[in-house]
């Protein structure tokens, strides 16, 4: 067909852009632009049309695969732990556990085996921020050289419920309610605790959740547990009852609720952001593995069932045993081909490690693998890269399916089978002996829709938990109560809550109600009566992390005419103590310092709060200082840093903008002038001691 008249030529791979602009050229057939299935483009700047003005044709394939491609890039998001972020590693044994256990990850002391984790938030979609007061999961894929162990678990010892059968419930009830479609990622709402007030056994888990540790000042500071009860097995098949610990080298820290909101604000990838960004510096997270372990005898002697989820074990009562680490040091490729693609699976164990009884976990070992097919839509999900076994190889009689990506040989697909005797490949077969066996505990009694009578204490465990906090958490713990049940308009849900508060501890009960302006109600009848269990100092976050500048951030606010001296002493202290150093400055160009310096900032003003940081410094001239007076964004950055209970080193230029902001001096407060070294001291914690004087608590 002939072209009309006045038709541009046809372009050129160096000629392929709008009105014939120089384009980059693919010179040599490992550079060019290929389709999904190596066929060469020629031009990808242009759909094939009839004419220039006319429509696009059929026939074109290039632009039908791309957009087809593009439209099916997203798949189904996970129902629960959908925003996710995660990195690779490596874990290494420092202690066997050869008397307990044959799984080899367990017994071969030095070895170092290949994992990749995934840190989650629960209730929120993939799209929600890094930051609200939520559950976060942690989930571990060791490839181990007997096949994957996925080690999935939250940064909360226990769950909401002891049995799989309510976990839709627990879900649908915390989701988005389902006629408004909001809150997003929040469980202050209605139909949550409508829920919880109705399920006395969450009780113990809505101390945790309420408590600071859903408030994580990062992924890197957060403690992982398996939750589930598991057992190791010997080479004897002896079993042992295990629990299993991630605790952070950086130890368990947290970001208060007010700072936390305005951090979403700010940041809404916090999270996200600072681990990739300390692995990125080489500042590489790292974390201690613990077990805690049982006989069957030692079991049957606690005053719990240690089959219940919603139940822990105190480690005075049974001490955790570091046996190895975990150390995170590569950020992914690639976010959708492995965080997104990743699927964690309990059932995935190699050898000596085997489930327990509990009733969460049995639900768990069909829930997550059907949840696989669904997201990643093929039974053959585990041959993507992420999920690959690489330890070993994976080889059985498996064929086809959705997504295939073997070709397998021969006429063996079935087994037994006797091609071998034939000369023909019989394909692989059972190990009796190093395969994976499981527990034969014995059984007794009828098919029951019950739960055991050991299951039936609903409040010791939480009154456990709460009396072990110090003063600062119980009243973190009581104020976040009193936020979320004034966000419930049905009094009835109030009142159910407070009822069961009762049974936890009569001054929570008060402290609730008073900070919701209600009359307390009696107790709500509880199917066993409260135990008073020791306090377990080991349950608190306030004065176990360690005070030190490792793993936080300092941000260093600087105006024209500042003194540069003073910037580069505090800067060098800082960074050598530990810490990562951002300088802020009114306008991003930069700021000329005492002397005529250009120095260029790390971030604005406005766009840089204080709430990112640990700890700040204030380095300003006279005149910057005055000019600051008068911008709200500046006052916010003090102010936010005081009652966030942060540390404030400044120059003397800064104290105007300290009285407006009104910062009251305290150990937290200092001047840095001639000893930038003071400020490291109060940067390595938070001022507990402010609080009382900067906020109401219930």
């Amino acid at each position: 067909m002939p072209t009309s008249k006045g038709a541009p030529p046809r372009a050129t791979p160096a000629t392929v852009g709008n009105g014939g602009e120089t384009h980059q050229t693919a010179s040599t057939p490992d550079t060019r632009l290929t389709t999904n299935h190596g066929v060469p483009l020629s031009d990808n700047q242009n759909s094939l049309k009839a004419g220039p003005r006319g429509p696009s044709l059929l026939e074109d394939f290039v632009l039908r695969e791309k957009i087809q491609h593009f439209d099916h890039e997203r798949i189904p998001e996970r129902i629960v732990h959908a925003r996710g972020s995660a990195a690779h590693g490596y874990f290494e044994l420092t202690k066997s556990l050869a008397k307990y256990t044959r799984a080899k990850i367990l017994t071969e002391v030095g070895a170092k085996t290949e994992v990749f984790t995934r840190f989650s938030t629960v209730a929120g979609g993939a799209g929600s921020v890094d930051t609200p007061r939520d559950v976060r999961g942690f989930a571990v894929k060791l490839y181990t050289t007997e096949g994957n162990w996925d080690l999935v678990g939250n940064n909360i010892p226990v769950f909401f419920i002891q049995d799989a059968i309510k976990f839709p419930d627990l879900i649908h009830a915390v989701k988005m309610e389902a006629d408004r479609g909001y809150p997003q990622a929040a469980s202050a709402h209605d139909t949550f605790w409508d829920f919880i007030g109705l399920m006395p056994e969450s009780t113990h888990m809505i101390m945790w959740a309420m408590s600071d540790r859903t408030l994580p000042r990062s992924l890197r500071m957060m403690e992982g547990f398996g939750v589930n009860t598991f057992r190791l097995l010997n080479d004897k098949d002896e079993a042992t009852f295990v629990k299993f610990h991630w605790r952070p080298k950086l130890g368990a820290q947290s970001t208060g609720w007010d700072e936390a909101v305005k951090i979403a604000g700010a940041d809404p990838d916090y999270h996200r952001r600072d681990l990739f960004e300390a692995i990125d510096t080489g500042a590489f997270p790292e974390w201690e593995f613990g077990v805690q372990l049982l006989s069957q005898a030692e079991a049957d002697a606690l005053p719990f069932d240690i089959l219940d989820a919603t139940k822990l074990i105190p480690e005075e009562l049974v001490p955790i045993q570091v046996v190895g680490r975990m150390v995170l040091d590569r950020n992914p490729d690639n976010f959708f081909a492995e965080t997104e693609q990743a699927a964690f699976l309990p059932t995935n164990m190699p050898p000596g490690i085997d489930v327990s009884e509990d009733p969460l976990l049995q639900g768990r070992l069909f829930s997550y693998q059907d949840t696989q097919l669904s997201r990643l839509g093929t039974v053959n999900f585990h041959q993507l890269p992420i999920n690959q076994s690489k330890g070993c190889p994976f080889q059985n009689l498996q064929r086809d399916g959705h997504m295939q990506t073997q070709v397998f040989k021969g006429r063996a697909n079935y087994e037994p089978n006797s091609l071998a005797e034939a000369g023909e490949d019989g394909g692989p077969r059972e190990d009796p002996k190093g395969g994976f066996r499981t527990t034969a505990p014995p059984l007794e009694g009828t098919k029951v829709r019950l739960r055991a009578e050991t299951f039936a204490d609903h409040y010791s465990h939480a009154r456990l938990f709460y009396r072990s906090q110090t003063e600062i958490e119980q009243a973190h713990l009581a104020s976040a109560l009193v936020f979320e049940l004034s966000k419930c308009a049905f009094e009835h849900v109030r009142n159910r809550i407070l009822g069961n508060l009762q049974n936890v501890d009569g001054d929570l009960a008060k402290r609730v109600a008073a900070g919701l302006n209600m009359p307390l109600p009696k107790a709500n009848p509880a199917a066993a009566p409260t135990q008073d269990m020791d306090a377990s100092p080991a349950l608190r976050i306030v004065g176990k992390y360690p005070e030190t500048l490792d793993g936080r951030a300092v941000g260093i606010l600087v105006t024209d005419g500042a003194d540069g001296t003073v910037v580069e002493a505090l800067k060098a202290a800082a960074v050598g103590a530990g810490a990562s150093v951002k300088i802020i400055a009114p306008k991003i160009g930069g700021v000329t310092l005492k002397g005529g310096k250009t120095l260029v900032p790390d971030g604005q003003l406005a766009g840089t709060p204080s709430v990112l940081f640990d700890a700040v410094a204030l380095v300003l001239s006279d005149d910057g200082c005055a000019e600051l007076l008068g911008e709200s964004a500046a006052v916010d950055f003090v102010s936010n840093a005081f009652v966030h209970l942060k540390a404030i080193g400044h120059t003397p230029q800064a104290q105007p903008l300290l009285d407006k902001a009104n910062v009251q001096p305290d150990a937290g407060i200092v001047e840095v002038s001639g000893d930038a070294k003071a400020f490291l001291k109060p940067a390595a914690t938070r001022q507990w001691d402010r609080e009382p004087k900067v906020r109401m608590l219930a």
